[in-house]
């Protein structure tokens, strides 16, 4: 997730903790994203993923510049 460019305009699409998204949906992404785990969990909670990514965008974004206040 770290090495995809989230600094621009950006759609994010999650899918279910277990099945993750439909096929025709995938068609429609220019890119792919997974959160890398370890140990024996196999998905992460819908919210937990969300997080992640988001805060991955605003630290993306702040270092190029983009977000000039920090989160309360």
């Amino acid at each position: 997730y770290s090495e995809i460019d989230l600094r621009g305009p950006t759609a994010l699409v999650f899918g279910a903790e277990g099945k993750g998204l439909r096929p025709g949906v995938v068609k429609k992404c220019d890119q792919r994203v997974r959160i890398p785990m370890m140990g024996h969990i196999e998905s992460l909670n819908l919210s937990a993923s969300v997080a992640i990514v988001l805060f991955e965008a605003l630290r993306q974004r702040r270092e190029a510049g983009g977000v000039t206040e920090k989160p309360t």
